[in-house]
């Protein structure tokens, strides 16, 4: 893992030494800042972004339970409570406190509770590369977008794959798919179904219609405007403000 930056929260300075000593061995582990009492330790956490803050149960104005309230749980770093009595240990495991050390701290149980810190950091720390990595992947799928609809008909559910589209039309609230003779009504908007098609393959070419690119034989101007003519003999509107992102998706740059 990379350095674990340590926020100390504790109204005695004698006691945040103590922690810094503590942590000095320990090159894994850097202290990035201290705090006297609840209002310093949330503007600490908002300033440093500790990975792990050692978290005195007991400071004036704000106490560490309140802090952790004032804060959200969603929103701390991973936290190790400190105190003189051991009575709030419950309370603090319950805050979802990785471990609770009782003051004066002894070296063997603060090792111990650093193990458990870097054990649990580097399971966040796997969780969230493998959100990552999903979404990613996910982005990437999205990119190239869906391969296929899903068309509900009478007797049974009709697949059609998106390379097989010429176009789609608005239809009211729905789009029309328009497959060669053949149209199919989905229940979906054409702005859903926009934001889910590959956008090297589809463009939308005003606000009723989308058109599957290589079956765009030529645009040309009329009385009424620009149009483009499909490979089936189609015509469909294009929008002044659509002309030139057309244009560049049929004119790719080498």
């Amino acid at each position: 893992m990379a350095d674990i930056r340590v926020l100390v929260a504790d109204d005695e300075p004698l006691a945040r030494r103590g922690v810094r000593q503590l942590l000095a061995p320990h090159a894994d582990m850097t202290v990035v800042g201290e705090s006297r009492n609840g209002p310093e330790t949330l503007r600490a956490l908002d300033a440093l972004q500790p990975d792990l803050l050692f978290l005195d149960v007991q400071m004036p104005e704000m106490d560490g339970f309140a802090v952790l309230r004032a804060r959200g749980a969603d929103r701390m770093p991973a936290v190790v409570f400190v105190t003189a009595h051991d009575r709030f240990a419950v309370r603090a495991f319950e805050a979802y406190a990785i471990d609770y050390l009782v003051k004066p701290i002894h070296v063997e149980r603060f090792e111990a509770a650093l193990e458990r810190v870097r054990e649990r950091l580097a399971l966040m720390q796997a969780a969230d590369l493998s959100k990552k990595l999903t979404a990613l992947l996910a982005a990437e799928r999205e990119k190239k977008g869906i391969e296929r609809l899903v068309v509900p008909a009478a007797a049974s559910d009709l697949v059609i794959p998106v390379a097989e589209i010429d176009w789609i039309g608005a239809d009211d609230y729905y789009a029309r798919l328009y497959v060669g003779a053949k149209s199919y009504l989905l229940r979906e908007s054409l702005s859903s179904l926009e934001t889910r098609l590959d956008p090297s393959r589809f463009a939308r070419l005003h606000r009723a219609a989308i058109v599957q690119l290589d079956r765009v034989r030529e645009v040309r101007a009329t009385a009424r405007g620009e149009e483009a003519i499909l490979r089936d003999g189609s015509r469909i509107p294009v929008s002044r403000r659509r002309r030139a992102s057309l244009d560049r998706l049929l004119r790719p740059r080498g």
